[in-house]
Formats: C-alpha cells, structure tokens, sequence
C-alpha cells in the first residue's frame, strides 16, 4: 500500500498548504550585487549586476564583467532563480540557489557549449 494512502489526511493538508502559501516574490530579490564566478573554461572573473523588477516575480538583470555587458529577463520561484540572457547575440541560461542571506548562487551556459560556468551574486 503506497505511504500517501495511509495517511490521506497529512497528504490533503500537505497539499492544502501548498495551495494557500504564497509564492516567494521577486521583490525582496532587486538591487546591485557583486558577482565573482569562474568562465566555462575555469577562470576566475569579478564584476557587478543588477536585477530591476519588472512584476511580483519577474524582473530584468544587467551584468557588467569588465567591459563587457549582459542583460536578461529573471524570475523567482520559490528558493530557485532563473535567467535567459544575451551577450553579443549568444543565448544564455543560468540557474540560481537563493540562499537565506540573498546571494545567488549557481551555474550558467550558453547555446551550443556543453560546458558550464559558476557565479555567485552577492548583495551589495
């Protein structure tokens, strides 16, 4: 006998739960960060971002690594932040943890690259 079919009460209320908390907002998620990452190659690089909202959970993110800049679209769900963006006409996607003090913490690639890069963003 499947575990939820023993208990159908804690499994109704568990999902009761999930349908009544409100989704973490992007709100508490904009304004200027340091970000210090490693290149699909492994090397180190500093610069600066910012993410402006755009919705309760969606926002748009500028970067600034050296004299280089990106822009994208960004959205929170929950404790994962998401990102589709464009360096010089190349199609990029990063994945954040949001991590209980506010930085972001995760992966990126671009299109047609089998590697990735890492980058943290730090409130500033």
């Amino acid at each position: 006998m499947p575990l939820f079919a023993r208990r159908p009460r804690a499994m109704i209320a568990a999902v009761a739960l999930l349908l009544v908390a409100p989704p973490l907002a992007a709100q508490d998620i904009g304004g200027l960060y340091l970000v210090e990452g490693l290149t699909l190659e492994g090397q180190a690089y500093t610069g600066e971002a910012e993410i402006a909202l755009t919705s309760e959970v969606t926002c748009e993110i500028a970067w600034r690594i050296g004299e280089q800049d990106s822009f994208g679209i960004c959205m929170r769900m929950g404790d994962a932040f998401a990102v589709a963006h464009e360096t010089d006409g190349v199609i990029g996607l990063a994945i954040y943890a949001v991590m209980p003090d506010g930085t972001l913490a995760g992966t990126w690639t671009i299109a047609g690259i089998e590697a990735v890069g890492k980058e943290v963003l730090t409130p500033q």
